[in-house]
C-alpha cells in the first residue's frame, strides 16, 4: 500500500435492542462467545477488562493486536453498544470487521437501532 491509498481500519459502532436480558447481564458468557469469535476470526487478545454493575449490566474491552472490540449494555432499556476495530496493517480487515459485528448481531439476535462505520 502506499501513503496515498493507506487506510488504517474499518471502525463499526452499532447500537442494538436485544429481548434476551440475560444476554446482557451475564459478562461471563459474553466472553466464552468473544473467545470463539477471536478464535473463528484469528484475532489476538493482548488485554481483557470487565466491570460488572451493580443493576447487572456490564462493560468489556478486548484489547487485540489488532485493536479493540468494546461493549456497554443497558439492560433496564433492553440496549448495548458495541464497538469493533481492527486495523488494517498487512492486510484490508473491513470484512472481517463487518462480519464479527454480525455474529455479534446473531447472538444476542439484536435488531440494529444505530449503525455507523467510520474509515479511518
Amino acid at each position: 500500500m502506499n501513503s496515498n491509498s493507506y487506510s488504517p481500519g474499518l471502525h463499526k459502532l452499532v447500537t442494538l435492542q436485544v429481548d434476551d436480558i440475560n444476554k446482557l447481564t451475564n459478562s461471563k458468557q459474553f466472553i466464552v462467545f468473544t473467545d470463539a469469535i477471536l478464535e473463528k476470526f484469528d484475532l489476538e487478545k493482548v488485554g481483557l477488562v470487565t466491570h460488572d454493575f451493580d443493576n447487572d449490566s456490564f462493560t468489556i474491552a478486548v484489547c487485540l493486536k489488532e485493536s479493540h472490540i468494546c461493549i456497554h449494555t443497558w439492560p433496564e432499556f433492553q440496549q448495548l453498544t458495541l464497538d469493533v476495530y481492527l486495523c488494517n496493517y498487512l492486510q484490508d480487515n473491513s470484512a472481517k470487521v463487518r462480519a464479527v459485528v454480525n455474529d455479534y448481531i446473531d447472538y444476542f439476535s439484536a435488531v440494529i437501532i444505530k449503525d455507523f462505520e467510520i474509515n479511518r
